[in-house]
C-alpha cells in the first residue's frame, strides 16, 4: 500500500507543478487545462491516498477517472500550444 500512496503522491507533485506553470502561461493553457488537472488530482490521487489508508479497493475503481482528466488536460495543453504557435 506504500507504493500506491507513494504513486498518489507522485502524480500530485508533478500535477500541482503543472498547475503553476499554468499560472504563468494563462494565454497558451486557458482555464480548462487547469480544471481538468485539479479533477485530476483529487480523483487520481484521492481515490489512491484513500485506498491505501483505508484497504478498500472499491477505491481503485475511481483512479481511471482522475487518469482521464489528467491525459485530457495535457492533450488541451497539447492543442492550444499548437495553435498559439502557428498563430
Amino acid at each position: 500500500m506504500m507504493a500506491v500512496y507513494q504513486t498518489g503522491v507522485q502524480y500530485q507533485m508533478i500535477h500541482a507543478l503543472a498547475l503553476l506553470a499554468l499560472g504563468a502561461q494563462e494565454r497558451v493553457s486557458g482555464k480548462v487545462t487547469g480544471w481538468l488537472f485539479l479533477v485530476g488530482i483529487v480523483v487520481f490521487s484521492g481515490s489512491l491516498y484513500a485506498l491505501a489508508l483505508s484497504g478498500v479497493k472499491a477505491f481503485g475503481a475511481v483512479t481511471p477517472l482522475g487518469g482521464v482528466a489528467f491525459l485530457a488536460g495535457w492533450a488541451v495543453l497539447a492543442v492550444n500550444a499548437l495553435r498559439k504557435v502557428q498563430e
